[in-house]
């Protein structure tokens, strides 16, 4: 099978695209033939050594995929050949087949194609967990949403809108108001060239955020602080500016707030029942036509190094979805 393989951690432009053994079926396991995957911020993480995990080398990275189900191995049960699933396990995405324990698979619901299931899971699954378990998000607060074009920000401004929040969304540049607005946000910010601190207190009329979802970290991260409302909580994401920021101690104290870390991946391992019951209602409200993962690019699996390059340098709205028809 034709799979990515990342040989040492590095420059993401050192994948190559080549034929591999397929992986070997266990007791309990399925083979998938994958139809799509879609690239996360964390697998170009990974793929530089950068992410709090480091697989053994060589690994094919990619974690989120979808695909029909083409061989069983002993001791499986519930499961055909010919189902259209999600697997739940990661790594093994970026390639035309992998294995996975049968009892972590999702079926995909009737009217969700391959490309939508392969790019919900680690943004919308992400979103969800934040603003639902995490914050407690109630319909009627205002959720601010920093790097709201992204493929997680944009998960968290549907589905803040979806709850009830009022949405403002926080981006890079003018050219990504539009999809921001489209997706939920009642007004949209520009961190480069505005001041976000200055500019929730006016949209809220001084009270600030009481729900902020970071996903940038760095100047952002500092501003949002500081223009979060009483008893807020600020949900820290990840740092896609490059900078983990440090939050002043008495800040918090004179707010009344909390800085909440969200760690999903973790979250999963440590309760894959409440996982898999969050995932089948993200399934579930795909197929309802509620939410819609916005994909703005596709490539094919020869071309892994150009879907990753595109989410790296910030070209791409939405997700990047590899496609191995």
């Amino acid at each position: 099978m034709k799979a990515v393989q990342c040989k040492a951690f590095g420059d993401i432009g050192d994948l190559v695209v080549e034929d591999v053994a397929a992986p070997e079926l266990g007791a309990g396991q399925v083979r998938v033939a994958v139809r799509a995957a879609s690239v996360n911020f964390f697998d170009l993480l990974l793929v530089q050594g950068l992410y709090q995990v480091k697989p053994p080398l060589p690994f094919i990275p990619g974690s989120d995929a979808a695909g029909e189900v083409i061989e069983l191995g002993p001791d499986v049960t519930g499961v055909s050949t010919g189902d259209r699933v999600v697997p739940m396990a990661t790594g093994g995405a970026f390639a035309e087949q992998l294995v996975a324990p049968a009892d972590t698979l999702l079926p995909i619901p009737d009217g969700v194609d391959f490309a939508q299931a392969a790019a919900y899971r680690g943004t919308y699954g992400t979103a969800l967990y934040a603003l639902e378990k995490r914050a407690r998000l109630a319909a009627g607060e205002v959720l601010l949403v920093n790097g709201a074009a992204g493929g997680t920000g944009l998960a968290a401004v549907e589905l803040g809108r979806l709850i009830g929040a009022r949405v403002i969304g926080a981006v890079g540049s003018d050219q990504k108001f539009d999809i921001v607005r489209q997706t939920g946000a009642e007004a949209v910010i520009n961190y480069e060239t505005e001041s976000v601190r200055d500019r929730v207190k006016e949209l809220t009329g001084g009270a600030g955020a009481g729900v902020i979802f970071d996903a940038v970290g760095g100047d952002v991260f500092d501003q949002s602080l500081r223009c979060i409302a009483w008893g807020g909580r600020l949900l820290v994401i990840g740092f896609t500016s490059g900078r983990i920021p440090s939050a002043p101690a008495n800040l918090a104290l004179l707010k009344g707030c909390s800085i909440v870390g969200v760690f999903y991946g973790s979250w999963m391992e440590r309760d894959p029942e409440a996982g898999r019951e969050l995932n089948q209602r993200l399934l579930g409200w795909i197929a309802e036509g509620r939410i819609r993962p916005h994909i703005s690019m596709t490539f094919p699996l020869e071309r892994t190094v150009e879907a990753m390059n595109a989410l790296a340098t910030r070209k791409a709205v939405g997700k990047v979805v590899i496609t191995m028809d």
